[in-house]
């Protein structure tokens, strides 16, 4: 094995340097993603091909013509290529199956071949493009206006996926490229504008009626002013929601504030003197008597200091026999007794 990979190598070594002709123009080929393209070398009956070196961006293959017409030996030079080349025995044109696009690019074959004279090297250029097959375009419209029942309209064609060389043609318009006004009225209402989408290895097309670009139009300037409507009537109901949720803050942040007022202090009403004139009838005694009583706390509190509660009343017993004094503003035949709790 090694032994003939040595000689492969020194065979090339020799087409190189005993290279006599060569032919460097380059074949366009054209390829579909996921088929196959063959590279044709175009080698003459009277040529006896020694071997054939395949290379792109890499090395892809080497090939040896077969003893007696047999089938020749191919070596895949690069995992890219594996079981995806087949040669033909005939007239050793490469075959590349399965086509991916990073397989675009230039490729070279250097055909060796042998006459009782010399060795000659001929040299194949081709460049291989690998394309998708096309689908149906897809037609958008803007900028759409109707003036005086005319419409006007701008018909864009495009492809779902991005591709590479793609051309637009318009029928019945004879126009080319992927953007065509269109100035629609009531005389052309039953034509159809068709485009067409085209690369190196396929087309295809997409159609739109005159009808439908005018009922589009008036549908679309329908829904415009429909939805102007709806967003006024939503700001609308919007602006008295706010509204009221503002006014409702604002009172209750006003009821907070009085009620904050009355709450300040509640142990001031515990703090309050309580004056009373209690007047009781008495017969025998005169003079002014106090009575003194304590009232106990009904809790006691834990953090505060407990409140006083001093309640002062003056007690009248009627005395029938003492005089009122001048000094005394209390009525005649009454003792004041004061209570102190």
């Amino acid at each position: 094995m090694a032994c003939h990979h040595l000689w492969i190598l020194l065979l090339n070594l020799q087409t190189y340097m005993e290279a006599a002709g060569s032919d460097t123009d380059i074949l366009m080929l054209n390829g579909i993603l996921g088929e196959s393209v063959t590279f044709p070398l175009n080698i003459q009956e009277s040529q006896e091909v020694t071997s054939i070196a395949w290379n792109s961006k890499t090395s892809v293959a080497f090939v040896v013509p077969g003893n007696s017409g047999a089938e020749p030996t191919v070596s895949i030079t690069h995992q890219n290529y594996h079981e995806r080349i087949n040669v033909s025995g005939q007239n050793y044109n490469l075959e590349l199956r399965n086509l991916r696009m990073e397989d675009s690019g230039i490729y070279k074959a250097d055909i060796n071949t042998k006459t009782p004279e010399k060795f000659t090297t001929t040299t194949r250029c081709y460049n291989l493009q690998v394309y998708r097959r096309l689908g149906k375009p897809k037609i958008t419209q803007s900028l759409m206006t109707s003036v005086n029942n005319t419409c006007n309209v701008t018909l864009t064609c495009s492809m779902e996926k991005e591709e590479k060389n793609v051309t637009y043609s318009w029928s019945p318009l004879g126009e080319v490229g992927n953007v065509v006004q269109i100035f629609q009225t009531s005389d052309n209402q039953k034509l159809t504008y068709t485009c067409t989408a085209w690369n190196p290895v396929s087309n295809n097309s997409n159609s739109i009626s005159a009808q439908q670009l005018c009922t589009d139009i008036a549908l679309g300037l329908h829904a415009r002013r429909t939805g102007l409507l709806s967003g006024l009537a939503v700001l609308a109901l919007l602006i008295i929601i706010l509204s009221s949720v503002l006014l409702f803050l604002l009172c209750k942040r006003r009821q907070g504030s009085y009620l904050k007022i009355f709450s300040k202090n509640p142990d001031a009403a515990s703090k309050r003197t309580v004056y009373a004139y209690i007047t009781a009838s008495r017969d025998t005694q005169r003079a002014e008597s106090r009575i003194y009583d304590e009232i106990p706390p009904s809790k006691v509190l834990p953090t505060k200091e407990e409140p006083v509660n001093t309640i002062y009343s003056m007690v009248h017993c009627s005395d029938k026999s003492e005089k009122p004094s001048t000094q005394d503003s209390k009525p005649p035949g009454t003792s004041s007794y004061e209570i102190v709790i």
